[in-house]
């Protein structure tokens, strides 16, 4: 695997798009829909006959095992979508921010015509929540459909909204997320540059936040706002405790390359809001601290609670996050730097790119990971297309990035449809209406 496959995906993209010093515009190309996209009927079989749905279960109601019929799609790739259109049962309403910020809408009604699931469907998942990170900055409509996608009440949810973000934006997330006692905004929000440190501040603040937390969660996962997840929760439960795992931090990343240690060895000052820049004259750098290896991987991870707790407290790790201040992109160093440290709690010191954290296309690596993008190309990263479905679901990574409204609607609704489909098959609880139209 090549050093780039996890490279980061998003995150302050929109700045990233102004920052053509850094990064170049690259040209996209848009698949036709004219012929057969692969995948085929996207016929949804819901339980007309079941006559033991419930109105409003609750997390105490009894985990039961039920032998109830497949939804349709669940597991057969021909079934995803329909003639290329996807016949999304759970679709928003047509302005989803105007929606949440109607003055007479009540939670209770939020949740229940916005499709949350408000019972924890397992003892598995019960006995093991987890913590998410969530930085955005826009795409109401994608956040709203992920964190519905990877809502449970046994888990909590910090998210952090870019300080450049529109009023309107982070009026509407502050509504929604006033609706759900375990998902909150960061008590600190920054202006996220791409590549800058502040990138890394807006993950580190989820992290103090989230220590706060009265709920016991296990591992803490990171998101940016165009991920989409691609194993339901109970999956991501049973994958964080599997043998390779349990009580470990998932850090995908390898010794720094030689191409990658200007990154480190110079001094770089962010221009807020815009972008990160060589500082000029030329400084050159101090080693890092504390003899530290120096690691490059992926922006995002899974992280056990006492490596978050090291994190935050640990002398190493405080000296180290000073160092790296003036670093590009810190963040795809910080972490898995620090995971390959003995003193860390859950290391991996012989850790490399393992880890099913992300799908993606990279174009460098058309014709040798990936059949090449469906969609098109922006910066290098896929954004779907509904042909790319079959490619995101074979793969069995934890998330897939990157989507778009605008551009390819009809991939996320292919995608959403079969992961709730996924998520109530493996329920044990009586399932309720609302969860699924």
């Amino acid at each position: 695997m090549r050093i780039y496959d996890q490279r980061k995906s998003c995150g302050g993209a929109e700045i990233q798009e102004q920052n053509k010093a850094i990064m170049h515009q690259l040209g996209g190309r848009k698949c036709s829909f004219l012929f057969s996209l692969g995948v085929v009927t996207c016929s949804i079989i819901y339980w007309l006959s079941r006559t033991k749905l419930v109105g409003t279960p609750t997390s105490s109601r009894p985990f039961i095992t039920e032998s109830k019929p497949n939804l349709a799609g669940t597991e057969k790739r021909e079934n995803y979508c329909q003639n290329g259109k996807q016949i999304n049962k759970l679709a928003l309403p047509k302005n989803v921010g105007n929606y949440i910020h109607s003055t007479n809408l009540q939670c209770s009604n939020l949740s229940k015509e916005l499709h949350f699931i408000n019972t924890t469907l397992s003892r598995e998942e019960e006995n093991y929540p987890l913590a998410f990170i969530v930085t955005i900055h826009k795409e109401l409509d994608i956040f709203v459909r992920m964190l519905r996608a990877i809502y449970m009440p046994q888990n909590v949810y910090c998210i952090h909204v870019d300080a450049n973000a529109s009023h309107e934006y982070k009026e509407a997330v502050q509504k929604l997320v006033s609706c759900f006692d375990n998902v909150f905004l960061s008590s600190r929000s920054e202006k996220v540059t791409y590549a800058g440190f502040s990138r890394l501040q807006a993950d580190l603040n989820c992290m103090k936040d989230l220590t706060a937390s009265p709920i016991a969660w296990r591992k803490v996962i990171n998101l940016c706002g165009q991920d989409f997840p691609v194993m339901s929760n109970l999956e991501l439960v049973q994958y964080m405790q599997s043998t390779e795992w349990r009580d470990k931090n998932m850090t995908p990343g390898i010794k720094q390359p030689a191409t990658m240690k200007h990154r480190t060895q110079f001094q770089h000052h962010e221009i807020v809001g815009s972008h990160v820049a060589l500082r000029l004259p030329r400084h050159k750098k101090p080693p890092p601290p504390h003899n530290l290896k120096m690691y490059f991987g992926t922006a995002y991870y899974a992280l056990t609670r006492d490596f978050v707790d090291f994190v935050l407290k640990n002398q190493i790790a405080h000296d180290f996050l000073e160092w790296s201040k003036d670093t590009f992109s810190p963040d795809e160093h910080y972490f898995v730097t620090l995971n390959h440290i003995k003193e860390a709690p859950g290391s991996r010191i012989d850790g490399g790119w393992e880890g099913a954290i992300r799908a993606i296309k990279w174009r460098d690596q058309e014709g040798k990971a990936h059949d090449g993008c469906k969609g098109h190309y922006v910066r290098n990263i896929c954004v779907y297309g509904i042909e790319d479905i079959p490619w995101i679901i074979e793969k069995k990574s934890m998330f897939a990035n990157k989507f778009e409204i605008n551009t390819f609607p009809e991939a996320l609704d292919c995608l959403e449809q079969w992961h709730r489909n996924k998520v109530l098959n493996q329920a044990t609880v009586p399932i309720n209406p609302s969860w699924l139209r």
